[in-house]
């Protein structure tokens, strides 16, 4: 978890229940460590060295903005699964807006409100609070999680995406796989990644232990996959050594 906790905030504290209700639907454990913005210093920061999926928490503007990129960098650039959501979502637009398309001047207004080139502006009316549907195109990764075209979901977010840089984006190899009623983009996704994905709403309060969330459940879902193919490779030698250790017992005559 990528973000600056605080337990008065709902969407913090859901963001930890939701997890571990997605983790007991796929038949996983989970392991959440909050890490604040501030102890990612650069995209080989410890503390993110080796996780198996990043969550980029709701909670803008963090403290470290630059920790935030920096940790989505590292999914996006390792294949790690990750999940942004609000705030998450925002930064996600920010960091491949500056490091794949190339807008090295990319701003979100929240934290840079009179800089020229902001691919994340306000909204024309704050989703503080708001329930809205939103429609799931088919054939995503986002169409796969819910299974079916209509979802209604919670905002806590005063910023979204410029509708200038969809376009851009699109081209650049995101694919918008979720809008609301007036076409405006609510879910992004890398195509071509595990698990890469950014949501304006936040899924994580709208779970519970018998419907968990099914983004959330598609992201803990990616990250068990990447853990098991990382370990299938020495499961695959143990079964190896195991299987030379009992035909040299049988040559030797030694009990296996």
């Amino acid at each position: 978890m990528i973000g600056d906790y605080d337990p008065e905030n709902v969407t913090h504290t859901a963001t930890t229940t939701a997890l571990q209700h997605a983790a007991a639907r796929v038949g996983a454990d989970v392991d959440v460590d909050w890490v604040p913005t501030v102890e990612i210093t650069s995209v080989d920061a410890p503390r993110i060295a080796g996780a198996d999926a990043l969550l980029i928490a709701p909670g803008s503007p963090y403290r470290n903005m630059d920790g935030a990129l920096f940790a989505i960098t590292y999914a996006r650039t390792r294949d790690v699964p990750l999940l942004g959501t609000c705030g998450g979502f925002q930064h996600l637009v920010v960091e491949y807006a500056r490091n794949v398309l190339g807008v090295h001047d990319a701003e979100h207004a929240e934290s840079s409100p009179d800089a020229t080139t902001q691919v994340i502006t306000p909204l024309t009316c704050s989703l503080f609070g708001r329930r809205m549907d939103v429609e799931i195109r088919p054939c995503t990764k986002a169409f796969d999680a819910y299974r079916r075209a209509e979802s209604t979901e919670r905002y806590y977010c005063n910023f979204g995406l410029n509708p200038a840089y969809v376009q851009q984006l699109e081209h650049g190899g995101l694919v918008v796989s979720g809008l609301d009623q007036d076409g405006e983009v609510r879910i992004l996704e890398h195509p071509a990644l595990r698990f890469f994905m950014g949501t304006l709403f936040v899924p994580q309060t709208s779970t519970s232990a018998a419907e968990p969330h099914p983004v959330v459940v598609a992201f803990v879902e990616a990250a068990a996959r990447l853990v098991n193919a990382a370990n299938e490779p020495i499961a695959q030698t143990l079964t190896r050594q195991r299987h030379r250790s009992r035909a040299s017992a049988v040559r030797t005559g030694r009990p296996s």
